[in-house]
């Protein structure tokens, strides 16, 4: 499938594809979509948006032949009832599935070399801007950490990542990747 532009008119309707987005995908509060927009804010970081999504990957983004897994986080839904989600992150191994033999793999394993978890930090329901970076921080941990100390734990907390990482900003993302890749980190 080719990539769809904005402009695109959906054939027999009066409705593009832009449309469609700003109708089905404009709430990114949205737990599903704030994932999704997350792996792109990653990518967009470290300039690896050229070719679309895969949604069934076993890894998100790849960046300097490395796999990278995005996960989200947000203090607050879009169904807020006035209390703070529980920021956790999940860091299950899970087994691959080959399209070509239609199977899963035997053993369930962390497929990306390098984790991104972002955080949509804003606890303020009235100022919350998922479109303003400064709402967001992102934790980078090489998944050789996460084998190492925690080989067959399902989710990892915020509270145990700020041991393990620091909230970097948007603009740090890739410098910091970039680190972890060339061993100083």
């Amino acid at each position: 499938m080719e990539k769809l532009l904005p402009g695109t008119k959906i054939q027999g309707t009066q409705y593009s594809v832009s449309d469609f987005w700003s109708w089905g995908f404009s709430d990114i509060l949205m737990n599903s979509l704030r994932g999704v927009y997350s792996e792109f804010l990653v990518g967009s970081a470290l300039g690896v948006l050229q070719e679309p999504r895969v949604e069934w990957n076993t890894y998100d983004l790849m960046y300097r032949g490395k796999k990278i897994e995005v996960k989200s986080a947000a203090y607050i839904q879009t169904w807020h009832t006035g209390k703070y989600s529980k920021i956790k992150f999940s860091i299950e191994a899970k087994k691959s599935y080959n399209y070509d033999t239609n199977r899963y793999s035997t053993n369930a394993i962390r497929h990306a070399d390098i984790y991104v978890f972002c955080l949509l930090k804003e606890k303020d329901k009235n100022q919350i801007d998922a479109l303003n970076m400064e709402h967001w921080g992102f934790f980078v941990v090489p998944t050789q950490i996460l084998n190492n100390l925690y080989p067959t734990q399902k989710s990892i907390s915020l509270s145990v990542l700020e041991k393990k990482s620091r909230s970097v900003s948007y603009e740090e993302i890739k410098e910091v990747i970039d680190a972890v890749i060339s061993g100083e980190n």
